[in-house]
């Protein structure tokens, strides 16, 4: 229990800390990866940790349905539909987002696990303005069914969903100073920002040696440090942190988003054919693989030292290497070394 929050307690943690020493020699950093992507439930990954407190929550309230949002192949929801079907729950993940043609990828584990997928094509209004016409929409049918609806957040980033990496940066901090790297730089992608606001809450709250460095995958608009000001001083209000920040604490890298959200990059699939052809380590194309290219970038340009202390966090998403438009890429790509023999 953190902050006399409950929590449903799923998960098969401490994920591993280990050393990759190909990709250490590769880069020229002492490299560590965080394995967060070796989670227990729906093929794994980071959503899981604040879906322990989210569901304690929903279940507190007597919901039977989990209804969440996302784009169509959100791993997030992919994550919340395991968890419901885990406990007996019903889930309905809604996405502003075109049908892909094909039930492939995340959406065909979502429906795998039972949960419905509504997919609403995107009219040009604001984001937020269709996600609330459509949850309505859907809340009030799975109501009048007589099911009871808890409403989760785009990636479980809530004040009670950062709770999870909240308790993860106590955890690897523990690991980081048992393999005797106390001085490390955590490196973790960032979209709905949930898990790089749980680890700055944290490693700031807990006084952690680590350090936090975050890799957006999206554009983002102007002012993101006073936005994620904002959400830490959402967070200390709500669990009583015994800390301060000032927007110039949060690092989060922009130059590395390659012109949008979960878009086919050939500077990804490199990043992603190099971590599986050195350590055999799987990252997907728009959020580790992405986060991984943007090392490697930070290398390049100074931006990480020779030699310095990185533990990089997968967050799992390896259903996003199925979704059809990055399986074409990569096919185009590798299909030379596939070789039929009569």
């Amino acid at each position: 229990m953190l902050f006399g929050q409950e929590k449903v307690s799923f998960l098969n943690t401490p994920t591993p800390l280990e050393r990759l020493p190909r990709i250490s020699e590769e880069l020229g950093l002492d490299f560590y990866i965080k394995r967060d992507d070796l989670t227990n439930l729906g093929v794994g990954g980071n959503k899981l940790r604040k879906l322990e407190y989210l569901l304690a929550d929903a279940k507190r309230q007597g919901a039977t349905t989990l209804l969440t949002m996302g784009g169509a192949q959100t791993n997030h929801g992919r994550l919340t539909a395991a968890v419901a079907a885990k406990y007996g729950m019903k889930c309905v993940i809604v996405c502003l987002d075109d049908y892909p043609g094909e039930v492939s990828a995340n959406i065909l584990l979502d429906r795998l696990m039972g949960a419905e997928v509504v997919l609403k094509k995107d009219d040009g209004r604001p984001a937020a303005e269709q996600y609330a016409q459509v949850v309505a929409q859907v809340k009030g049918r799975y109501e009048a069914q007589g099911e009871k609806v808890y409403e989760i957040p785009i990636g479980g980033s809530n004040t009670l969903g950062l709770l999870g990496y909240y308790e993860c940066a106590v955890e690897l901090t523990g690991q980081a100073l048992a393999q005797g790297i106390p001085g490390a730089r955590v490196v973790c992608s960032v979209g709905s920002m949930g898990t790089y606001m749980g680890l700055f809450c944290g490693l700031k709250n807990e006084r952690s040696p680590l350090r936090l460095t975050g890799i957006s995958i999206m554009p983002q608009e102007p002012g993101l440090e006073q936005r994620l000001l904002a959400y830490f001083e959402q967070a200390k209000a709500a669990w009583g942190l015994d800390c301060t920040a000032s927007a110039d604490e949060f690092d989060v890298q922009t130059d590395y988003t390659r012109g949008g959200y979960n878009n086919p990059s050939p500077e990804v699939r490199q990043a992603i054919y190099l971590m599986a052809r050195k350590e055999a380590v799987i990252l997907d194309p728009c959020y580790t693989g992405k986060a991984f290219a943007g090392v490697i970038d930070m290398v390049k340009e100074g931006r990480l030292q020779r030699g310095e202390q990185v533990i990089f966090l997968h967050t799992g998403g390896l259903p996003g290497i199925y979704t059809k438009h990055h399986r074409e890429a990569f096919e185009q790509e590798l299909v030379g070394g596939v070789h039929i023999l009569d």
